[in-house]
């Protein structure tokens, strides 16, 4: 008995005849090869053509689309194959809603790499990268957030849920929230005002009210100082930004004074070469731009010359060592000159009587 080929596929099962179940086969197939043919050729070639621009935009751009999950391209593709056959109302608003949240999840997973590109230009962030990658995390974090919390309200709106209601309640817990975590909020908005402001950087020496070190890192919440003794000092990133920092690494130049006091047996002569030998001592040492060196007072026990240069670095290390070539240049010239430098003395007369 030949078989009558449109009786069969007119034959329905679960509401849909085999007419359509072929045609909803036939565009996931179709689907499922054109997703192959543009995962396995096209983003291949694309990814190459990129790699050879000087432009960095197209790669994150090809990198975004790369990041596609595989079976995402064949969820897709059961989800428009399935869409065209007859279904209850529910079934049809539930598979929209899951969709659309899968669809919302691929979405912000392959904004990640775009997303870095643009703050990266944005902040500018090509002198600091540990900094500069605390900020990263906090911003992302935020953005990643709000991406997040979007997409579930559209989820929701999509499967029939009241979000004006639901984001009043939402609304009311936020508040709620805030005010439970508002010195964590604190922290983290003060983390992100160090990175945008740059008052400090990793590797600054810094002085905080009474507490002083080398900045190890600037994390979301805290500050780590590497203190002078050793210890790490760890300060909240709130209590930095309300507080007046001495930052040492900011410093391009110092300025130094001291006074060397010679006796008063000097000679007048001895006495009016000394700004001569402190200047020959100046023009040796390197990174130290001499001011003045005057007479500047009788002193109780010698003759007292100030001396005002600039250490022309903020290295305090540097400062101490060029430091200790200016005290030994200046004795040893002394000594050679035969000028003797003052200390702490006495005179006492005894006085005979009858």
């Amino acid at each position: 008995m030949p078989v009558n080929t449109q009786e069969l596929l007119s034959k329905s099962y679960f509401g849909n005849s085999i007419e359509e179940y072929l045609i909803a086969f036939g565009i996931f197939f179709g689907l499922a090869i054109i997703f192959r043919i543009f995962r396995g050729i096209i983003l291949a070639r694309l990814k190459d053509f990129a790699s050879k621009t000087p432009t960095k935009f197209d790669d994150k751009l090809v990198d975004a689309f790369d990041n596609i999950h595989p079976r995402f391209y064949d969820l897709t593709a059961l989800f428009f194959a399935i869409h065209g056959l007859k279904s209850i109302a529910s079934f049809d608003k539930y598979l929209n809603g899951f969709y659309l949240g899968l669809l919302m999840i691929q979405f912000i997973l392959i904004s990640k790499p775009l997303m870095e590109y643009f703050l990266h230009k944005i902040l500018k962030d090509d002198q600091n990268t540990e900094t500069d990658q605390t900020a990263f995390n906090a911003i992302s974090m935020l953005i990643q957030f709000a991406l997040w919390v979007t997409a579930l309200l559209l989820v929701l709106s999509n499967l029939g849920f009241n979000i004006t209601s639901l984001a009043a309640s939402l609304g009311i817990g936020g508040i709620a929230v805030a005010l439970a975590v508002q010195n964590i909020l604190g922290d983290l908005f003060s983390s992100l005002s160090i990175y945008l402001d740059k008052p400090f950087m990793v590797g600054d020496f810094i002085i905080v009210d009474d507490k002083m070190g080398h900045v190890q890192k600037i994390g979301l919440k805290t500050t780590r100082l590497r203190a002078l003794q050793g210890e790490e000092l760890v300060i909240a990133n709130k209590d930095l930004t309300n507080s007046r920092i001495q930052n040492f690494k900011a410093m391009e130049k110092r300025r130094v004074v001291f006074s060397i006091g010679v006796t008063y047996g000097t000679s007048l002569e001895k006495c009016k070469e000394i700004p001569e030998i402190i200047t020959r001592v100046f023009n040796k040492v390197d990174n130290a731009d001499l001011d003045r060196a005057t007479f500047a007072s009788f002193g109780d026990f010698s003759l007292n010359y100030e001396i005002v240069y600039y250490h022309l670095s903020g290295d305090y290390k540097e400062y101490m060592e060029r430091r200790q070539d200016i005290n030994l240049s200046i004795k040893e010239e002394f000594e050679k000159a035969g000028i003797d430098m003052a200390f702490p003395t006495q005179t006492i007369e005894l006085v005979k009587t009858t």
